[in-house]
Parts: C-alpha cells; sequence; structure tokens
C-alpha cells in the first residue's frame, strides 16, 4: 500500500479527484485546446462541437481554475460596480438587472457602496476595485453628476447611467431616456384634456430627478401651456403625501410624480382631502414598480427597463475593455407609458 495514499486526508483526495481540463477533451474526444476556446467563450468552434464540449463539462463538473486562467490570459473577467447605498426601488432593481447581465456575458461582478458621489468616495471605491483585479467599471444609481480627475481612473474603461465631467476616451453613459418618458406622460394628460398639469419632482440634486422635471417642463412649453404647480420630494411615499397636500386643488387637473412611491403617498393625500382619482385629479408615475398595477387605484406610469439598460450597459463596457472605440458615447433608452386607471379624460374647461 502506497503511504502517501494512506496518509492522504479527505481533502487532498477530493483535489486529486478534480477533473483537469485534459479529462474533458478526453471524455469529449477533442484536444485540450478546443475545451479552452469552449470553456473561454471563444469564437472558431463548431456548433456541435462546442455542445459536445460542455456535455462533457456537465457530466464531469469541470470547473475552470479562475485563478489560472488569468495568469494566462491577463484577463481577470471582473467589472466592478459602484452604487450608492440604497433600498429605492430604482437603484435596488438595476444592480440586480446588472448582475444578472454580467453573468450571461461571462463576467463577475464585485460591488462597492459609496454613501454620496462625491470626488473623494468615488476615487476610493475606483481604487478599492482595481487592486481587486477588475477590467471596467460602472456607476449605477447615483445622485447628481460625477466629479472625478482622469488621472483617478487611469485608463479605466467606464460606463455609467449619470454624466460625467472627466474627459475620458472610455466613457459611455447608458441610462432610460428620462426627459422623453417624462415628455410622453404630459402628452397623455394633454391628449386627454388636461391643460394644467403639475409635477411632483424627486430631489433635484439627483440628474434622474432633474431630467424628469425637465421633461415635464419641456412638454409643457412645447403643448403651449402654463407650467402648473412645480413640488418637489425625496423620493418616498410620505414626502409625495406631505407635498400633495400643498396643492391647490385648482391649480391642476393632473400631477406627473417622478417616481410611484411618491404617486401612491400622494393619491392617498388627495384622497383624505375628499378628491376623487382620476375623476378630479389624473396621476401618473414613474418606474412601474411591482405593486403599480394592485393599488386600490392602479397606477398609470412610465415604465423603466431596467433588464435592457443593465445589458447594454455591460455591453458598452466589454467593447471598452476590448479596444473597441465607442460608437455613441451618450445612449438613452426608451420608455414605456403604461395606461391604467389612475389617468381619465378631463372633460372640464381646456382654459
Amino acid at each position: 500500500m502506497n503511504d502517501s495514499a494512506v496518509g492522504a486526508s479527505p481533502k487532498e483526495a477530493s483535489k486529486q479527484a478534480l477533473p483537469r481540463l485534459a479529462d474533458v477533451a478526453a471524455h469529449a474526444g477533442v484536444s485540450a485546446k478546443t475545451v479552452s476556446r469552449v470553456v473561454n467563450n471563444e469564437a472558431n468552434v463548431r456548433p456541435q462541437v462546442r455542445a459536445q464540449v460542455l456535455r462533457s463539462v456537465a457530466a464531469l463538473g469541470y470547473r475552470p481554475n479562475a485563478a489560472a486562467r488569468a495568469l494566462v490570459t491577463q484577463r481577470t473577467h471582473q467589472i466592478g460596480l459602484i452604487a450608492t447605498a440604497s433600498s429605492l426601488y430604482g437603484p435596488t432593481a438595476g444592480l440586480f438587472s446588472l448582475e444578472q447581465a454580467a453573468w450571461k456575458a461571462g463576467y463577475g461582478l464585485t460591488l462597492t457602496t459609496v454613501r454620496e458621489a462625491s470626488e473623494a468616495q468615488l476615487e476610493e471605491a475606483i481604487h478599492y476595485l482595481m487592486v481587486r483585479g477588475v477590467e471596467g467599471v460602472i456607476v449605477s444609481g447615483v445622485a447628481g453628476a460625477l466629479h472625478l480627475e482622469a488621472s483617478a481612473l487611469t485608463d479605466m474603461p467606464l460606463v455609467t447611467t449619470s454624466p460625467i465631467t472627466t474627459e475620458s476616451a472610455k466613457y459611455v453613459l447608458v441610462d432610460s431616456d428620462q426627459v422623453a418618458g417624462t415628455r410622453t406622460a404630459v402628452r397623455h394628460l394633454y391628449n386627454s384634456g388636461h391643460r394644467r398639469i403639475a409635477h411632483l419632482a424627486g430631489p433635484l440634486s439627483w440628474d434622474s430627478a432633474a431630467q424628469r422635471r425637465d421633461g415635464w417642463l419641456q412638454e409643457v412649453e412645447d403643448l403651449g401651456l402654463n407650467p402648473g404647480p412645480l413640488l418637489e420630494g425625496d423620493w418616498s411615499p410620505k414626502s409625495g403625501y406631505e407635498a400633495a397636500l400643498t396643492l391647490d386643488r385648482a391649480a391642476a387637473t393632473a400631477i406627473v410624480v417622478a417616481n410611484d412611491h411618491m404617486a401612491m403617498g400622494a393619491i392617498r393625500a388627495f384622497t383624505e382631502q375628499g378628491m376623487r382619482i382620476p375623476n378630479d385629479i389624473s396621476v401618473i408615475g414613474f418606474d412601474d414598480v411591482p405593486e403599480a398595477a394592485y393599488q386600490m387605484v392602479p397606477l398609470t406610469t412610465v415604465r423603466q427597463n431596467f433588464s435592457s439598460v443593465a445589458e447594454r450597459s455591460v455591453r458598452e463596457l466589454i467593447h471598452l475593455i476590448e479596444g473597441r472605440e465607442a460608437e455613441n458615447t451618450s445612449i438613452h433608452l426608451a420608455t414605456e407609458l403604461i395606461v391604467r386607471a389612475s389617468t381619465a379624460p378631463y372633460f372640464g374647461s381646456l382654459a
């Protein structure tokens, strides 16, 4: 009996039993190079051969050694993600969608959060991610424009949902079209006969809130209307409730709200004041949170496709990582108006 075998621990025996790339090649009846191409998702492999190798990978339980692969290829296939520590629906939905999009693209995601998008915190977060070997960085769901020195990025590919002051050739902005989304909401109300259209904005220090406010204002002015009252909240239902209590009933027959949760708070305030939704006032939200369709009055809202934004963000970042030049450095993806029961035609005076 071999003494080394007698002395081997269960852990060592387990390590010895792990399938190697050569084992997969023998099982599939192909070369080790072909297996390497398949597990690294490279081109120039026939579909039937790729499927055969993947079946062998699954049958043997083969797991590529990421550390060894990184040493050979000088690639980690890791994306860094910087986000604001937030429980808000939009940023949270964006994080989940980005994780799924990165995984589908064959990349891992390393997350770090910041309390605020200050230059110091962003630089610290970027340094944290760089020392962990990420190949590019996505900044998602932070408030306001990003201020960074070009030296902080050290030529790191960057994709963000917020505008950035850094002049970097490797920077692309990808976001929902906040302005067009709000304009569509205003146009829907106008086509329904409303002429006094208010807006409840999110905190205007947030770029997304400012863009939605701008979209409301642009569409109202293009339609030849006087801007209705402009209120401001902090994204929470409580702030929507409190802001709605201050709205003069004669000042608006409809209101566009910058997110669904504030809209829900506003509807409660209107209801407590004896106003009927949508008979006395129509309400449109933004985001299309899961509960929007199941309110006592189902909420008309502007839907953001977080999955599309995430997939496009990851795709653009991978292009930058691979050295391709961005064809468009500012990408705004379409939103969709979801019409439910919280809006209705206005049959009063159009004056």
